[in-house]
């Protein structure tokens, strides 16, 4: 079905989780909303995400073996590929070979998860 690539600039996973508990507690405060309604759902929807399915796949480039305060929420369940390899040299021979690697993971889980 294809492939959506997100970029996000000035971001910061922190700052959106914030963003979304404040907005959350002010529904509550203001009886909008029962503290017994917080749920996943209602946490996504205050993300700055909202409505965008969560990442099969992070790729991080240039050496660095951490997400930087990277979409924290949102990467709970995502495969994640290091690689030295920077950015902008990332050719589409790598770039293939990182999703057929994801995809044989995916394959691989199926098959596990089915016994």
């Amino acid at each position: 079905n294809g492939m959506k690539v997100n970029v996000c600039l000035n971001y910061g996973g922190r700052a959106e989780i914030i963003r979304a508990v404040q907005s959350i507690a002010s529904d509550c405060a203001s009886g909008k909303m029962n503290i017994t309604e917080i749920n996943e759902e209602v946490i996504d929807s205050r993300l700055y995400s909202k409505g965008i399915p969560a990442p099969d796949l992070l790729i991080r480039p240039g050496g660095e073996t951490r997400i930087s305060n990277f979409l924290l929420w949102q990467l709970a369940y995502s495969e994640m590929y290091f690689t030295d390899t920077l950015w902008p040299d990332l050719t589409d021979d790598k770039l293939e070979e990182i999703i057929v690697d994801f995809i044989g993971l995916c394959f691989c889980f199926c098959l596990f998860k089915r016994g």
